[in-house]
């Protein structure tokens, strides 16, 4: 059964830093490129950062400089460090496995891939 576990979301102020990890079992990960997805309120699905499996790392325009992807595949974890988060930083960040991406784009869907349950982010003042 494949399984991917978001956690590490919380409430932070504009500027503060969260880190998110993704604990993955039921698939070989290391043969996987993984994906950092999110959900702002009201809003559709929007790609944030991947890392291939060779730790090869792309990044949205959006979070580029303030959010860095990385992987420890002998704990078949992914994570997501955040740091000068902004109010619009605010979303259910998911991780998913099996993305179509080429380059700093992904296409991303529910239907393809694995996908975890998502940990919310809430940036406010």
């Amino acid at each position: 059964e494949v399984q991917l576990v978001e956690s590490g979301g919380g409430s932070v102020q504009p500027g503060g830093s969260l880190r998110l990890s993704c604990a993955a079992s039921g698939f070989t990960f290391s043969n996987y490129e993984m994906t950092w997805v999110r959900q702002a309120p009201g809003k559709g699905l929007e790609w944030v950062s991947r890392i291939n499996s060779l730790g090869t790392t792309y990044y949205a325009n959006s979070v580029k400089g303030r959010f860095t992807v990385s992987r420890d595949n002998a704990k078949n974890t992914l994570y997501l460090q955040m740091i000068s988060l902004k109010t619009e930083d605010t979303a259910v960040y998911y991780c998913a496995a099996g993305q179509r991406c080429d380059g700093d784009s992904c296409y991303v869907s529910r239907y393809v891939g694995y996908w975890g349950q998502g940990t919310q982010v809430t940036v406010s003042s």
